[in-house]
């Protein structure tokens, strides 16, 4: 099977014992060897991870460069019949000057050896007392444990699945920091061995760094700082180890553990190349001065299917921390009140027509057009909300529009649209017993006409309530609830429509019509145009006949945002709704979703202006631009049943 583009990496913290290379290099071997067990690629220790970074003058004493130059012998012998690659630091001298170093290890070979170049020189740290800068160290070479191997801050380490480098402790923290000018010059992946003393509030002020540095170039991100065995005397490590990948923090170990660590985790460096594809980061990085130095390294391609250490997010869209979601929905909410508050102040517009079914997408529409008018400061009146019973309209869903709109204050329109779509069959010679796409899609239009003309007459602008999981999968009937003059929910998924009314539904202002919001988010999705059952129930419920949406918004996000090959989406799929859904109705929906994302692209080629919200967006005007009749073949055949 293959990896899909992902490296499994680890941050290792091991035990140190300050000044005794040979206990550390056995501490060292020891997860050297748990690493090879996970079927690690790459694993990185900490900043002078052989001696201890704390050794203060005995950095300069030639036993301990000779008992760490031993310490690094040993660990390139049980290389060599391991398959990763492993970062140690270590102090190297280098023609009379002393230099603090990570020495990359692979399969019994030194592949290079990276100096510290920004030393830190306060507090108890007095790194220039003993190192020098690796600053300006380019292009050179070193004799260490026999061999003689490249040496310099510009290295980068190339496999063919990945590109690699180093920087050290303090580096991360420089204005300009080495891995910016690696990821210019293509590094998908930073390491980072560190030694960093705890104090208060420094860890959160590392982690937002880390996060933040993996974001702004674009890479995975792998820290590794000394841990218990390093504190001695005034200063206290806390082994802080994680992995971060273009800005979200995926994995990160137990700080302050006594025993050591090994936090292993996937990255996806398929997804790091379409974000760069997309990106202008590295336009120009060809003509940098001086070039990067290259050197090849052979790592494990790793598969899948054995061991995949990493979390898969069931619901991209939606933070699964509470108050983080709160914050989101909130966030959302202004966008889409302020961008209908500038269009309707725009053209001078003091009403909004808007139709209102009793369903998540036009409650959310609704709630939007009201905020925007408060925030106008304009009469809620001059909100007009059309129900427009049909031949699927349930008491439940009808029931809710009327009591929803009357607690909202806004003006009440009910239009039915039965009489007018008989007649439209009958023009048409169609039997109302025929439950084709004609059928409901007359519906569709009839009130969609409805609207249009009412605003019309009351000089007023049509706010559509389509959602961009609808957008997808072209979910909309074509000159129906596909248009409107200006589409709110337009940037909004299905999977968030829904917490959205949820959070307005919390606040304490809105108690008036809480309960009825409530049982519109507890009302199956429906667009109503078939008849109720026996009993009066939504018979009609969408995620019957196009799918489940939380899997359409799981594969829309991977499709879009991320640039998976469909295989990638499907096995990401599968780990995410493990025990809810099996591999062969995955398969099924996802086919669905790229059939129709290919077929539907004309809808959204003519869908209206609407605020967008997040990182993914369908609008033809900017965020996706797509022929209209692409041919999904190729990416339909990777997704044949096996």
């Amino acid at each position: 099977m293959k990896n899909f583009g992902f490296v499994k990496v680890a941050a290792a913290v091991p035990t140190t014992a300050v000044a005794d290379c040979s206990t550390n290099a056995a501490r060292i071997e020891t997860l050297m060897l748990s690493a090879e067990k996970a079927g690690v690629a790459v694993t990185v220790f900490p900043e002078l991870s052989l001696t201890g970074a704390t050794c203060g003058d005995l950095l300069l004493q030639g036993a301990l460069l000779e008992a760490a130059e031993a310490g690094l012998q040993r660990l390139v012998d049980v290389s060599a019949e391991l398959q990763g690659a492993f970062v140690v630091g270590l102090p190297v001298e280098v023609r009379g000057s002393v230099y603090n170093c990570a020495a990359v290890v692979s399969r019994g070979q030194i592949v290079g050896v990276v100096p510290k170049c920004y030393l830190s020189d306060s507090g108890a740290s007095n790194e220039k007392r003993w190192f020098a800068t690796g600053l300006g160290v380019v292009s050179d070479s070193v004799c260490i444990c026999g061999q003689c191997v490249p040496f310099g801050s510009e290295l980068i380490f190339t496999a063919e699945n990945v590109r690699f480098g180093v920087e050290i402790g303090a580096d991360l923290w420089a204005v300009v920091p080495p891995s910016s000018r690696m990821a210019l010059d293509g590094t998908e992946l930073i390491l980072c061995p560190s030694a960093m003393p705890a104090l208060a509030e420094k860890y959160q002020y590392s982690r937002a760094l880390v996060a933040q540095h993996s974001a702004r170039t674009m890479t995975a991100y792998v820290y590794a700082s000394a841990g218990f065995g390093e504190s001695t005397t005034d200063l206290v490590f806390d082994g802080a180890a994680m992995v971060a990948e273009n800005g979200k923090v995926l994995a990160e170990g137990e700080r302050f553990a006594i025993k050591e660590q090994l936090v292993v985790c996937d990255v996806d460096i398929e997804y790091l190349r379409s974000e760069r594809r997309r990106s202008t980061i590295q336009h120009g990085a060809n003509f940098m001065e001086p070039p990067m130095t290259t050197v090849a390294i052979e790592l494990p391609q790793g598969d899948v299917k054995m061991r995949f250490d990493r979390a898969v997010d069931p619901s991209p869209f939606v933070p699964r921390e509470e108050q983080q979601r709160a914050e989101r929905c909130a966030e959302i909410f202004k966008i889409q009140t302020l961008g209908l508050a500038k269009r309707l102040h725009h053209i001078h517009s003091s009403k909004a027509v808007i139709g209102i079914s009793g369903g998540l997408d036009s409650t959310l529409a609704l709630l939007v057009t009201v905020g925007a008018f408060d925030l106008l400061g304009l009469d809620r009146k001059g909100v007009i909300g059309v129900t427009m019973p049909g031949f699927g309209t349930t008491g439940r869903t009808y029931n809710n529009a009327l009591r929803m709109m009357e607690a909202l204050g806004i003006t009440v329109r009910e239009i039915p649209i039965v009489e007018a779509c008989r007649q439209h069959f009958k023009d048409l010679g169609l039997p109302e017993t025929d439950r084709s796409v004609t059928y409901e899609n007359s519906q569709a239009r009839e009130r969609t006409q409805l609207l249009m003309d009412l605003a019309n007459m009351e000089n007023a602008l049509v706010v559509g309530t389509g959602d961009l999981s609808e957008l997808a999968l072209g979910w909309a009937t074509y000159n129906g609830d596909q248009m409107s003059m200006y589409g709110v929910n337009g940037g909004v998924p299905k999977s968030l429509v829904r917490h959205l009314v949820g959070w307005f539904a919390s606040q304490p202002e809105n108690e008036s019509v809480a309960a009825t919001l409530r049982d519109v988010m507890a009302t199956p999705i429906s667009p109503e145009l078939l008849p109720a059952d026996e009993q009066g129930n939504i018979a009609q419920k969408t995620e019957d006949l196009v799918g489940p949406y939380e899997l359409h918004d799981f594969f829309l996000h991977g499709f879009v945002r991320c640039g998976y090959v469909p295989e990638k989406i499907e096995f990401l799929a599968r780990r995410a709704f493990e025990g809810e859904y099996n591999e062969q109705t995955i398969n099924h929906w996802l086919t669905t979703f790229v059939r129709r994302f290919f077929t539907q692209q004309f809808k959204r080629s003519a869908m209206p202006d609407g605020p967008k919200v997040g990182s993914v967006g369908l609008s033809p005007r900017g965020d996706w631009q797509m022929p209209s009749d692409a041919v999904s073949a190729e990416w339909l055949k990777r997704l044949t049943k096996r």
